[in-house]
């Protein structure tokens, strides 16, 4: 399972590339074993292995690593296959260590609570938010520690503009309803991807069968990331087999491939921000560098660390960085982000639709 990005109350964020008892099967290398090694020795002294993992994670300056419990692991492999348990709210760590609400899902208790993408997340329960992995924070959200179930309560910290205030949610069982298509004047298809979760990818592939003539918005705005095995095959409804990425694992060079078959040509635009990440930044350097899309909006985060699981003796399971993807020409995008060949920040959407038409007039 290939897995990138992160939605907080919804997704993990990690890239894995095999489940973690794989991973342990083959013996874990390089900062694995030292974190297994910190685990067994915690427990050898009958300590919590997990936090002797966490303690050896932050010192290893992994930024994308994390540990999980049993239960969290679970939970964030159940929210892949479109279920999860949370408030509807997505969210971000800032490289200042502050926690950036990204996205809020319609009808969700963070909706019904007013909280808007752009608020920042101070606390969740008393438990202050900043500088803390956004793994963490999908923990306190969930309520994991306690294993609360739909219903339950949680307190949420929240800044906006400098203003700071409570809101208390009551959790609720959640779909992902990943992708959403809908049709304008034109025409025009948008199809709308938040998360790559399980079957997202056959969902965009059908999408654009069924499309009417005329062009498609590939909207990837705020779209943390999720399987990449999923965005692989959401490339696959626009190219026609051929590279999407490659990536490392321990310095071993692996390629990710489009499968045959997609519409090649019908016009394309990729529509992106800077909530635009990991997985989602993968199939945009794909279209984008194959010419298959222009792509709009602004630079995308740049997310393009690979993580890999493995247990550990007490049943959690951590994830560390153990390489990184680069697009089809090469180019790295962790850190670095992808350029759009249109920036604008203001109307995107109706600048792609600019776009579209133009590309869909004879020339």
């Amino acid at each position: 399972m290939l897995v990138a990005g992160a939605a907080t109350g919804s997704l993990s964020q990690a890239d894995r590339k095999s489940a973690p008892d794989e991973a342990r099967s083959t013996g874990p290398a390089g900062r694995h074993a030292a974190v297994a090694r910190a685990a067994e020795e915690a427990m050898a002294d009958g300590k919590s292995p997990m936090e002797a993992a966490k303690r050896a994670v932050s010192r290893s300056g992994d930024r994308w690593g994390a540990v999980y419990s049993r239960g969290e692991y679970e939970e964030f492999e159940e929210a892949l296959d479109g279920q999860y348990t949370g408030v509807g709210l997505w969210a971000r760590s800032e490289r200042d260590g502050r926690v950036e609400v990204t996205k809020v899902r319609p009808g969700s208790p963070a909706a019904t609570a007013g909280i808007h993408p752009g608020d920042l997340l101070r606390s969740v329960d008393g438990e202050k938010t900043d500088g803390r992995p956004v793994t963490e924070v999908v923990s306190l959200l969930r309520g994991d520690a306690t294993d609360a179930p739909a219903g339950t309560t949680v307190r949420l910290g929240l800044e906006r503009g400098g203003r700071s205030w409570t809101e208390t949610l009551r959790r609720a069982q959640l779909s992902t309803d990943s992708v959403t298509v809908r049709e304008l004047a034109g025409p025009v298809t948008v199809i709308k991807v938040d998360t790559f979760t399980k079957g997202s990818g056959d969902q965009v592939r059908k999408a654009v069968r069924h499309a009417p003539p005329g062009g498609v918005v590939l909207d990837l705005r705020g779209n943390s990331g999720g399987l990449v095995t999923e965005a692989v095959s959401a490339a696959s409804a626009f190219l026609d087999g051929g590279l999407v990425a490659t990536y490392d694992v321990e310095g071993e060079q692996r390629a990710l491939h489009a499968e045959p078959g997609g519409d090649t040509t019908r016009p394309l635009v990729a529509l992106v921000d800077g909530g635009t990440m990991s997985a989602a930044e993968l199939l945009t350097g794909a279209v984008q560098d194959r010419g298959r899309a222009l792509v709009v909006g602004s630079r995308t985060f740049g997310k393009g660390s690979v993580q890999m699981p493995s247990r550990l003796p007490d049943g959690s399971v951590a994830e560390l960085t153990v390489g990184h993807y680069r697009t089809p020409s090469g180019r790295g995008v962790d850190g670095r982000g992808i350029t759009p060949d249109l920036e604008t920040d203001d109307g995107a959407l109706q600048r792609a639709e600019t776009v579209l038409r133009g590309l869909a007039s004879p020339s």
